[in-house]
């Protein structure tokens, strides 16, 4: 059993929500009425223009679900509302700059290395390393959080990185720490280093985001049910401006959301290979619930982590079995490296050499970039997290029941290791 206390808020913050949820006879409970949220990004931004694709359906089931059913708390709401219009001005100000210049969306796309493991399976850890050779393009927190610049007139042969929407991603660090101190021992959150890609689709409000902050699950139920490919299209669009920006050779991506989604990558993406890191089952499931747990936390008082293990166990074998399926149709297995946890904390140089094979092999100066990094970045430098299955009501057989073809697989495929 860990010592993980789910229960523990700081002071202010819940003296805050206290405070704020007192209010509401008053009327200072913020509504999350679509109308307003598109006004308000129309007002904020000075444009008017979602674009074609744009399709109210996926909003519209997002905030349905968030008023009835995620009981967010005062502070909740307030984050809700400013990241929903703040999505919605991305796609204002995205759409403003592919009439000013079309020959963003003419051009093609990168090839992409996709890393999409599990979540807790060392795929920040790798992502972050990836990132340190100059020919990869990576979405650093800054960009991914606004991957749009906030002025209309943006120049492009100018500086890259952007001090206003730098200020905003530094913001969102700081909050994080206010609100779950222990958090960053999960997840740490740097405003320069890469970030999950996921955020691009959250612009369709079309992803798993809002279900790992909070209890949504009519909203999850049609999202598994529904084709995701407009968001996946439209992805694409933003990877496009921001190769346009700051040009590269390859773009490294990452986010675990893609193993349900391999046959979108392959259909929108330019030429890919999957970059697979696993664990032991048993200790990514329950870390990850651990840090979804603290998500939910900063959202509302009615947390449940029984109740997010349920959804979480049976998604992730969801997940895992869609990954399966496209990895084994056709020659699909062909385009997957796959990396092992434990190797890649004890030996990552060997296992970033295997990751180049894809590439003609590592070289001795990247090799030393990569190891300088190694000791910037040390592992758990942000503390020990701990956790149990245990925490979350869960046995073994629980993880089983959802995974036992992935974990088959596992076996086979690391005999011996």
């Amino acid at each position: 059993m860990s010592n993980t206390n789910f229960s523990k808020r700081p002071f202010l913050f819940r003296s805050i929500n206290s405070a704020w949820k007192s209010t509401y006879f008053m009327g200072s409970r913020i509504r999350l009425d679509k109308d307003e949220l598109i006004g308000k990004a129309k007002k904020l931004t000075g444009l008017d223009n979602l674009g074609r694709d744009f399709h109210d359906e996926p909003l519209d089931r997002m905030l349905k679900a968030i008023d009835e059913e995620a009981d967010l708390h005062p502070i909740g709401r307030f984050i809700t509302r400013e990241r929903l219009v703040s999505l919605l001005s991305i796609r204002l100000r995205a759409e403003y700059f592919f009439r000013k210049h079309p020959g963003i969306l003419e051009q093609e796309l990168y090839p992409a290395w996709i890393i999409v493991g599990l979540q807790r399976t060392g795929t920040t850890k790798l992502h972050r390393l990836l990132a340190v050779d100059p020919n990869h393009r990576v979405i650093p927190s800054w960009e991914v959080i606004n991957p749009m610049p906030l002025n209309t007139d943006f120049d492009p042969s100018g500086v890259y990185e952007d001090p206003k929407r730098m200020k905003i991603a530094l913001t969102s660090v700081k909050a994080v720490k206010f609100m779950s101190p222990g958090f960053f021992a999960i997840h740490p959150i740097d405003a320069i280093q890469p970030e999950e890609d996921i955020l691009l689709l959250d612009v369709s409000f079309m992803s798993t985001t809002t279900e790992a902050m909070m209890n949504v699950p009519s909203y999850s139920s049609w999202l598994e049910q529904t084709d995701q490919s407009p968001a996946y299209e439209y992805a694409v669009k933003l990877l496009k401006f921001m190769q346009w920006v700051k040009p590269a050779r390859r773009w490294v991506l990452k986010t675990p959301h893609h193993l349900e989604f391999p046959h979108l990558i392959a259909k929108y993406f330019n030429k890919v290979n999957f970059i697979w890191p696993h664990r032991n089952i048993y200790e990514s499931v329950p870390s990850y619930l651990s840090m979804l747990t603290y998500n939910y936390m900063m959202f509302s008082n009615s947390v449940d982590e029984r109740k997010i293990a349920a959804h979480w166990v049976r998604k992730t074998g969801y997940m895992l079995e869609k990954a399966l399926d496209f990895r084994f149709k056709a020659n699909n297995n062909e385009k997957f490296v796959d990396i092992y946890y434990k190797d890649l904390v004890s030996e990552s140089m060997r296992e970033l050499g295997r990751i180049y094979s894809l590439d003609g092999g590592l070289n001795a100066g990247l090799a030393e970039r990569f190891r300088q990094h190694e000791l910037e970045h040390p592992h758990r430098k942000h503390g020990i997290h701990q956790y149990s299955l245990g925490d979350f009501g869960l046995s073994e057989a629980d993880i089983d029941r959802h995974t036992s073809h992935y974990q088959a697989f596992i076996k086979e495929h690391y005999a011996g290791k």
